[in-house]
C-alpha cells in the first residue's frame, strides 16, 4: 500500500474459527496498527459464506479480496488499482498456471469448459474471486441477500465489464488447506446449479432419447424372435445390463434434481452468512 500514493485503506481479516494461533497473532498486530480490522466467527461457516461476508464489510471506494496464504499475491494490488482508475468496476486476477498435479489441472480445465458451455452467462475462467470490486458492485451484491453465494457467478451476472490481470499462482506459504473432495464438489455443483438450468433439461431430453432407443431395441427383439422362434434365445444378460444402465441414469439425474432442490432449500432458509463472535478496530 505504500506504493499507492493518495490512498487510505483498511485491512480486514475474517477468521473462520481458527484452531491454531491465528487469533492471538491478529490481536497483537491490531493493537499496533488501527488499519487492521478483525472479524472472528463463532464457528467455521465454510469457504463460501465467510469470505463473502468479509467482502461486504469493506467501507472503502473499492474492496480487494484475497486469500491469506499468499497464493493470491498482494503485489498485484497496484495493478488492480490502475485498472480501476481506467474505469473498470471489476478487476479479476486470472491464473495462467499453478503448481499442482497435472491430473488436477485437466479436471479443472474440463470443469471450466463444461461450466462455460452450460452457463447462461459468461464466466471468467481460472479465477477464485481474487480481485478488485468497486463500491457500486459491492452494494449490488449486498442487495442480493444470497445466503449461499457463488461469488464468481454473481459478479458475472451483474454484467459489469471485467478487466483481467494474469498471474502464476504460487503454492501457499503457510497453513494446510481445508479443501477436500467434498468442498471442491460442493463449489463445482454450486457453480452449475446457480447459473444453468441445462442439467435439468438434459435429464428430460436424455429420458426421451433412452425411451425411444429402448422402444426400438424392444421392437427389434420382438420381430427377431418371431422370425427366429426356435433358434433365438434372449437370455438374462441383456436384461440385466439394460436394467443397471437405466437405473444408473435415473440415479444420476435424481442426484442432479436433488442438487437443485437443495439450493432452493438453502435459499428458503435465509440463514445469515456468518455469526460474528467479535469485532476488533471497527
Amino acid at each position: 500500500m505504500a506504493t499507492l500514493k493518495g490512498y487510505t485503506y483498511e485491512q480486514i481479516y475474517i477468521d473462520n474459527h481458527s484452531t491454531d494461533n491465528t487469533i492471538p497473532i491478529l490481536r497483537k498486530i491490531a493493537k499496533s496498527d488501527k488499519n487492521i480490522k478483525i472479524i472472528i466467527n463463532t464457528r467455521n461457516f465454510g469457504r463460501i459464506r465467510s469470505p463473502f461476508h468479509g467482502i461486504l464489510q469493506g467501507s472503502g471506494d473499492v474492496v480487494i479480496s484475497m486469500a491469506s496464504d499468499f497464493q493470491d499475491p498482494p503485489s498485484l494490488m497496484p495493478e488492480f488499482i490502475h485498472r480501476w482508475e481506467e474505469g473498470y468496476k471489476v478487476v479479476m486476477a486470472v491464473k495462467t498456471s499453478r503448481k499442482e498435479y497435472r491430473i488436477f489441472s485437466w479436471i479443472r480445465k474440463f470443469y471450466y469448459r463444461l461450466q462455460q458451455k452450460l452457463s447462461e452467462i459468461h464466466l471468467v475462467e481460472n479465477t477464485t474471486g481474487f480481485g478488485l470490486y468497486d463500491r457500486e458492485v459491492i452494494e449490488k451484491l449486498r442487495s442480493l441477500n444470497d445466503p449461499y453465494p457463488y461469488f464468481r457467478g454473481l459478479v458475472a451476472d451483474l454484467g459489469y465489464e471485467i478487466a483481467t490481470v494474469p498471474f502464476v499462482q504460487p503454492p501457499g506459504k503457510q497453513g494446510i488447506t481445508k479443501n477436500n473432495l467434498y468442498t471442491l464438489y460442493d463449489m463445482a455443483m454450486l457453480g452449475l446449479t446457480n447459473n444453468s438450468k441445462v442439467p435439468l433439461r438434459l435429464a428430460t431430453t436424455l429420458g426421451f432419447i433412452t425411451a425411444f432407443v429402448s422402444t426400438l431395441i424392444g421392437l427389434f427383439y420382438f420381430i427377431y424372435k418371431l422370425t427366429h422362434w426356435q433358434s433365438f434365445s434372449l437370455g438374462l444378460a441383456p436384461i440385466a445390463v439394460g436394467l443397471f444402465f437405466f437405473s444408473s441414469i435415473q440415479l444420476i439425474f435424481l442426484g442432479i434434481i436433488g442438487e437443485y432442490i437443495g439450493a432452493i432449500y438453502t435459499q428458503v432458509l435465509k440463514r445469515p452468512l456468518v455469526v460474528e463472535k467479535e469485532r476488533i478496530n471497527f
